[in-house]
Order: structure tokens, then sequence, then C-alpha cells
């Protein structure tokens, strides 16, 4: 599966990492805003010994059409920003290439886009593209479903500087039924990322807990996504659409 990567900050260059080691996947290419790094090999930035040659564009320099066409792959993901869907969605659906976005926040004008584009192509859209988190999602609700009436608080734990409340915290919470009063936030040191739901029962309490313990944890969540998006058609999927067919089983 050829795969081409947008952005590369420290999550992506993990993703990458994990991509370059895993030998049913091919990176193609990495495209990244600034031209620092570009023309470089990815493989040998990173210190990886892999046959994939995953060059680094920048996209100052090269446009999303001319590189989708000279250097065609059959799923992009995206771990830029917000906006960046908009620089890339139009040419990779017209393409026909599926699209993983693994971006935290979208807007609701960012949610549309993405359901346009799955008209053409499959999309797929997760906050928190880690399979741990959204199996703790799934426990979570199923758990809600038995004692509806239980007192739940949710507790995100990220690094210093990130800004505002974890997407991952707030798809929680809308799981859940709750509101953003019930999300607290903690912000230290070098946490990478843990969420907490907290369930209070009468004399008891269940915590359901996930955290990353390196953000090659999202590269993992990829490779799960893309294998399970192989025979997927047009549409918008969730991790939900994913992993309902295990749970059936």
């Amino acid at each position: 599966m050829k795969i081409g990567l947008i952005g590369f900050g420290k999550t992506g260059k993990a993703v990458a990492s994990v991509l370059l080691q895993n030998k049913k996947f091919s990176l193609e290419w990495v495209l990244k805003r600034n031209a620092t790094l570009e023309n470089r090999n990815t493989a040998e930035y990173l210190g990886i010994d892999s046959d994939q040659a995953g060059k680094i564009y920048s996209s100052s320099t090269t446009s999303i059409p001319e590189l989708l066409d000279n250097q065609p792959v059959d799923v992009i993901i995206d771990f830029s920003s917000a906006s960046g869907i908009y620089t890339y969605g139009e040419a990779a659906s017209e393409r026909k290439i599926k699209i993983i976005s693994a971006i935290s926040h979208y807007s609701n004008k960012e949610k549309d886009f993405l359901k346009s584009l799955s008209k053409l192509t499959t999309v797929f859209w997760s906050p928190n593209i880690t399979l741990g988190v959204n199996y703790l999602l799934f426990a979570s609700k199923f758990l809600k479903k038995i004692a509806p009436w239980v007192d739940i608080e949710i507790i995100e734990e990220h690094f210093k500087g990130k800004d505002g409340i974890s997407g991952t915290a707030l798809k929680i919470a809308e799981t859940l039924d709750l509101e953003k009063e019930d999300i607290n936030s903690v912000r230290a040191g070098g946490i990478v990322g843990k969420h907490e739901v907290v369930f209070g029962f009468p004399f008891q309490t269940v915590r359901l807990i996930h955290e990353s313990i390196s953000r090659e944890a999202f590269g993992s969540g990829v490779v799960f996504v893309a294998e399970n998006l192989t025979d997927k058609k047009e549409g918008l999927f969730n991790f939900e659409d994913i992993l309902a067919p295990y749970f059936a089983l």
C-alpha cells in the first residue's frame, strides 16, 4: 500500500518511523509546510534502515496535484493542521485516494468539507487515532449503557503547551453525553497523552485509563486503520465503524 504523509512534526515523524518499518506499506513521500529538509530521504533522516524512498517535499515549492500525479499513492495520512484538508482534499478525492485524517480539532466547516469529499472517496477521521483510546471509548459507552445513572468524570493529561481541551477528551464526553465542564485538564512536563474515565458507583469506582507511552502509538493506529479501510468504498468513516464488527464477534 503506497502512503503519502502530510505533516512532519513530532507525531508525524513517529508515524513515518512506524510506516518505514512495516513491510506492508511503502512511504512514498512526506509533505511539510516549510522547505527545511526538502529533498531529504525520510528513512535516512530518521536513521531507519529501509528500502522506501520517503522523499520529503515542501508545499511551498511543490503543488499537491503535481505531487499526486508524479508520485501516486493509495492513501494520504494527515497529521498537519485543521486547515490542511483544504490544501489536498479535493485533489485527493478526485483521484480516488483514500484519506486518513488524525487532526485533533475540526470546526463544523471542516467536518462538512470531509463529508463532501467522502462522496468521491474513502474518508476516515479520528481526533485520536490510537487503538487503545478508541477501545476505551467503546468500553466506556457499554459501561454507561449498563448503568446510565453512574457519576462520570473525565481527566485528560498532556504535555505543557498543548492548547485547549484535547479532541479525544471532547470525543469521550460526546460519546457519554457529558458536558465540557465534566472534563478536567492537566498540563505538565513531558506527558505525551493520558485519558482517564472515572465511573463513580455506590461503594465502588471503575477507572478506565489509556496512556500513550510513545507517539509511535499513533503510527500503530494508522496501520490498523489503513488495513481496515482496504475494502471500504466511498463514505465517511470513524473508529466505531471499524471496531464494531470486532465487538460483534
